[in-house]
């Protein structure tokens, strides 16, 4: 079994991680960290986790800890991706991996020249609803594809959450901007030339909240909202010449929606219902992190794919900035 540490007590990690990687079949978390050591012994009790410590790099420094989980802020991600690496473990780190794209340039290198693997958690390219928009999109289920459309939204302004700080690389797009971006490029194959936004901030919390973007593929678009002060909605649809594909619960299996998709023909006089239930989407990817880090040939979200996701962030960012288009 390979052997979990994870990095901190973060509600992610309580919630989602941790249970998944407990109830995985290749994996069982062995320690945990906090800087508050009772902190890390009550949630270790909790799962029934063995070890307990009161640093991280206590963690690090365990010989018998295959791989860590991180889920800090995200402006330590690169920190302790990178101290990780050098430590000899295996990593899985939360999204956004960094906060710009040349960010990720060092964890490249820390993954390089210490031979493990590194992956940022999109747990929704391991969900076998978008390897299924993958496949129908290739195999022409809707013609050529036009336009993608999509929205990630959550009320939150809790001033003290992490996801209002700027110092701790909360807002919205590196939150969730990232999610439409991503399952477009995952769901297409392809990649977006250039981008036009506008980027809405918080006055009190220097965040930004609200976004709306234009992405050119070359042959489709794609437009998506998000916002971190909207009634709580997600969907995706992929639009094309013979039909189109709904994603009624893209992001958050399970949470938003129940995970489907919807197959519409042409007329719209014919469709189809996928329905994926049961999908644990935190474990699928904990057990592909955990068969990569063991050496199969399995796919998982690369560093380099990461820099590309990332690429698109920041060139939203300068759009708005600019008030024009910006290329990726």
């Amino acid at each position: 079994m390979f052997r979990w540490g994870i990095l901190s007590t973060a509600k992610i990690a309580r919630e989602q991680l941790i249970p998944a990687i407990q109830d995985s079949e290749n994996g069982v978390a062995l320690a945990l960290a906090s800087r508050a050591v009772a902190r890390a012994e009550q949630l270790a009790e909790r799962f029934g986790i063995p070890r307990a410590y009161g640093s991280y790099e206590e963690l690090l420094a365990d010989p018998e800890v295959d791989g860590v989980y991180i889920p800090l802020p995200t402006s330590q991600h690169v920190e302790w991706a990178v101290k990780a690496a050098d430590a000899g473990k295996h990593v899985l780190v939360e999204k956004p991996l960094g906060l710009n794209a040349a960010d990720i340039a060092p964890v490249i290198a820390a993954r390089d020249r210490n031979g493990v693997v590194i992956s940022e958690a999109f747990m929704v390219t391991y969900h076998p609803q978008w390897a299924m928009v993958r496949d129908l999109i290739a195999d022409g289920a809707i013609g050529r594809l036009r336009h993608v459309q999509g929205a990630f939204s959550y009320y939150n302004v809790d001033a003290g959450n992490m996801r209002n700080k700027p110092e701790l690389g909360g807002g919205g797009l590196p939150d969730i901007g990232v999610y439409p971006t991503v399952t477009t490029r995952f769901a297409s194959g392809r990649e977006p030339v250039r981008v036009r936004a506008r980027v809405e901030f918080d006055r009190s919390f220097g965040t930004d909240i609200y976004s709306t973007v234009q992405a050119d593929f070359g042959d489709f678009d794609l437009s998506f909202y998000v916002s971190t002060q909207m009634a709580l909605r997600q969907f995706m649809v992929f639009h094309g010449e013979a039909g189109f594909i709904e994603v009624h619960c893209p992001f958050n299996s399970g949470l938003y929606d129940h995970p489907r998709l919807e197959l519409h023909n042409q007329t719209h006089t014919e469709g189809k219902v996928f329905r994926f239930p049961g999908v644990a989407q935190y474990r699928l990817q904990c057990e592909a992190f955990v068969r990569a880090a063991r050496g199969g040939a399995e796919r998982i979200f690369t560093l380099e794919e990461s820099v590309r996701n990332q690429k698109v962030i920041d060139a939203i960012f300068r759009s708005d900035e600019s008030d024009g288009w910006e290329a990726v």
